[in-house]
């Protein structure tokens, strides 16, 4: 690893807007924010994946991993973000290094030369180029080669120098957005600015969850100039230095970028969450508030409050005729980061009993409002083994299990219905349109009649009459209804 990576990191681990960090000592604060890993198990993404989750979402890019095709390959495209128009993030540009490429020392020519293929047949306005642990390790300067193509071809590449062996996928996504502040952020000027200019970042527009909430930004007159990454441009990215405010909606993640855009160029943050009527309700009240003490009209704190009224409205007649169906239902949540307590608000105001919720990759923040939402810390889950996991299902009574892909299989395993709350997902459930549709996933799952049946005792555990055991033939068959004749199969 190289100096300026080192130095890179230990900033990352001593970020000063992070409770938890400044609640350590200064050598707590070296050691770093993730758990020791044991050798031989499974431990998540990496911190190329990390960096990949974050920008990767940035659709007219040309996303190039620089490392043989596996790193590409495996990692690819594995968040549900959904894009407006261009598809290109959606292509898997690799170099796809050989093992003679590396024992010759070819990655650095072969990294130029797919830049430069990739601007003449693509012309994208940037090339995102990412090291990874082999390309790392054999010395190869993708921020040399980037500049030399940058020079050479006119088309910003930006080298993301994160390769996996650093540390988890929760560091990789911070360093993700420390390249952008340090390459790509304050590049481009807006064509004009406006009182109502936001920021949203960590938001990815999973499934389109972002399209539910634009259409109120929009009723409000409030423009997302800057995004990362959901559903975003290079461009966007580029000019979000001149944004009025900014919504920081995964704190865990990009906590530092957001005090480095505030100490820079004066963009205040606020952590809000489109999850649940309440919160939704929340953040565009905030949002706005922050707006109008930096400039904007001050009637946008009336507008505002007429279109919640309006909203909350509309969606709460919506849900009165779910309501008596999923009320009372029991569910545990495993999922972490912001949805640890924002969907446990979400879930309170349809009725719904949540039983447990993980705080995994939760920040100090995070873990006080799930506290604060569920009154009490019994039900919180740092870690949860699958054998857990069972348990908990079994002794609380769970009637859903509400968590990412890997845990399906234990909700099938305990007979307990599963929705996908995680990165994956492929069902919008953000804003109060959102609302609807998880109420929907909810009745869909936990009232499906097939439960009845997987429930119920296999044929083999069942009391069946002794085999020797003629039965008496009953004087009407009771599918037909017509008299049964004992004579009927006697020659």
């Amino acid at each position: 690893m190289s100096d300026a990576l080192k130095q890179t990191v230990q900033e990352a681990f001593v970020e000063p807007a992070c409770a938890t960090n400044r609640a350590k000592s200064a050598a707590d604060r070296k050691k770093g924010c993730a758990k020791p890993l044991t050798p031989g198990a499974a431990a998540g993404g990496c911190a190329f994946d990390g960096a990949m989750i974050t920008l990767q979402p940035i659709v007219d890019v040309a996303h190039l991993v620089h490392a043989p095709l596996a790193c590409g390959g495996n990692s690819w495209d594995n968040r549900g973000s959904a894009s407006s128009g261009s598809m290109l993030y959606k292509t898997g540009f690799t170099t796809d290094l050989t093992e003679l490429d590396i024992v010759m020392g070819h990655g650095e020519k072969k990294l130029y030369r797919a830049i430069r293929e990739i601007v003449e047949k693509h012309d994208p306005p940037a090339v995102f180029v990412y090291s990874t642990c082999v390309t790392s390790m054999v010395g190869d300067d993708i921020g040399a080669v980037c500049k030399a193509a940058t020079e050479a071809f006119g088309t910003p590449a930006i080298p993301v120098d994160v390769p996996g062996f650093v540390g988890s996928k929760n560091l990789g996504c911070k360093l993700g957005g420390e390249m952008m502040f340090r390459h790509v952020i304050g590049t481009q000027e807006p064509e004009r600015t406006t009182a109502y200019d936001i920021n949203i970042m960590g938001d990815y527009n999973l499934s389109g969850e972002l399209w539910q909430v634009k259409p109120l930004l929009d009723r409000l007159g409030i423009r997302i100039l800057g995004s990362l990454s959901a559903d975003a441009r290079y461009r966007q990215v580029a000019q979000m230095h001149r944004a009025r405010v900014t919504m920081l909606v995964c704190s865990h993640a990009l906590q530092g970028l957001a005090r480095k855009m505030e100490e820079k160029y004066g963009i205040p943050y606020f952590e809000g969450s489109f999850y649940g009527i309440s919160d939704t309700s929340e953040a565009l009240r905030t949002m706005c508030r922050m707006l109008v003490d930096r400039g904007a009209d001050a009637d946008l704190i009336d507008r505002c409050e007429a279109l919640i009224e309006e909203e909350e409205a509309k969606v709460r007649a919506e849900l009165a005729a779910y309501r008596p169906r999923v009320e009372g239902k029991r569910v545990l949540l495993y999922t972490g980061g912001h949805k640890s307590w924002s969907v446990v608000s979400a879930l309170q105001e349809l009725g719904v009993e949540v039983v447990g919720t993980s705080v995994r990759k939760a920040t100090d923040n995070d873990k006080a409002r799930v506290i604060e939402v569920m009154g009490t810390e019994a039900h919180m889950y740092e870690n949860m083994a699958p054998k857990d996991m069972y348990a908990t299902l079994k002794a609380s009574g769970a009637d859903i299990l509400m968590s990412g892909a890997r845990s399906q299989f234990v909700g099938l395993k305990a007979r307990v219905p599963w929705i996908d709350v995680n990165q994956e997902k492929h069902e919008p459930y953000a804003g109060y349109m959102g609302m609807v549709d998880l109420v929907r996933a909810i009745d869909r799952s936990a009232n499906n009649p097939v439960w009845d049946d997987v429930r119920r005792p296999a044929p083999w555990d069942e009391d069946r009459p002794f085999a020797g055991h003629r039965p008496r033939i009953k004087d009407r068959c009771p599918v037909t209804g017509l008299a049964n004749d004992p004579t009927d199969f006697e020659d």
